[in-house]
């Protein structure tokens, strides 16, 4: 099974205006990103996937952030009906802030949405990932089985502290709650090196791959980093999508070696890239496939 643990929730039921296309030629060389898209325009996308996890994230201004054309609070809302849509293919998580008065009650009535994991960018959301809030939160979700993918590494965005999402404080959050299920998303982009050394020590602690592949050399650091210190296993593939989708991402990690060809730089062995692929990461977060 094919399981991309990294999606962004589509912004439309229906098409797309044209007045309402959002498309961005500096994200990628290959072709723009367009961040506003339809239910339609994911299925085509993830085809490659077998199953997806979806989600949004809970920011006060979504449509600078990711696009979305409606308000914060209707963030997970639009997340659960649109896994309703095709429960067999898509899984949902939830986003909230931390630091919201009504944080666990709204993680209450997601959970009864059938939303089964969070997503959480504690650089766009400003919140401090190590605070008292962010720590209630998290053995929140340790209680109840919530796995959490969290932003992890680098992030243009000029409002967006970038030691919120330094790959370390997942070690931090990880030696308080040892049940708690994480993904460190991106490979903590360009931190390869202190992401891979905390999944390393950590039982429940993984990685995805999202978005690495677009740049050649994050693509082979990353790979390569969790070779040598014998992390593959805990790589789960995603896409980020609509930045990329599921066939592209698998398409990008097997270009891993092209930047080394003709030197003695060390490979990445063929199987990890296929490991990634089909890494059974519904069951490293305590998930059950989809009816």
């Amino acid at each position: 099974m094919i399981v991309d643990v990294h999606a962004h929730t589509p912004t439309h039921r229906e098409a797309v205006p044209e007045d309402e296309r959002q498309v961005y030629h500096n994200w990628r060389n290959d072709r723009p990103v367009e961040t506003a898209n339809s239910w339609a325009d994911y299925d085509q996308a993830m085809t490659a996937a077998d199953v997806s996890i979806v989600f949004n994230i809970a920011v006060d201004n979504p449509l600078e952030l990711t696009g979305l054309p409606y308000p914060p609070e209707r963030c997970n809302d639009a997340t659960a009906e649109f896994v309703k849509d095709n429960p067999a293919k898509r899984i949902g998580f939830m986003s909230v802030n931390p630091t919201a008065s009504d944080a666990l009650e709204e993680a209450d009535r997601c959970r009864e949405l059938g939303l089964v994991g969070v997503k959480l960018g504690p650089n766009y959301q400003n919140f401090d990932p190590l605070g008292e809030p962010a720590l209630a939160f998290y053995d929140y979700c340790q209680r109840h089985g919530l796995p959490i993918l969290f932003h992890s590494g680098a992030s243009p965005m000029r409002h967006a502290p970038l030691r919120y999402t330094y790959p370390l404080v997942t070690d931090e959050i990880a030696l308080r709650y040892p049940e708690l299920r994480i993904v460190m998303a991106h490979m903590g982009h360009p931190w390869s090196r202190e992401t891979v050394v905390t999944i390393r020590k950590h039982p429940h602690v993984y990685a995805d791959v999202s978005s690495i592949y677009l740049r050649p050399w994050v693509l082979y650091q990353s790979l390569i980093n969790a070779v040598e210190w014998g992390a593959t296993g805990k790589l789960l593939l995603g896409s980020d999508y609509p930045i990329a989708n599921t066939g592209e991402a698998i398409a990008g990690l097997s270009t891993v070696n092209n930047i080394v060809e003709g030197t003695k730089f060390p490979r990445v062995p063929d199987e990890v890239v296929d490991g990634i692929v089909h890494a059974d990461a519904l069951g490293a977060l305590g998930l059950e496939v989809p009816a």
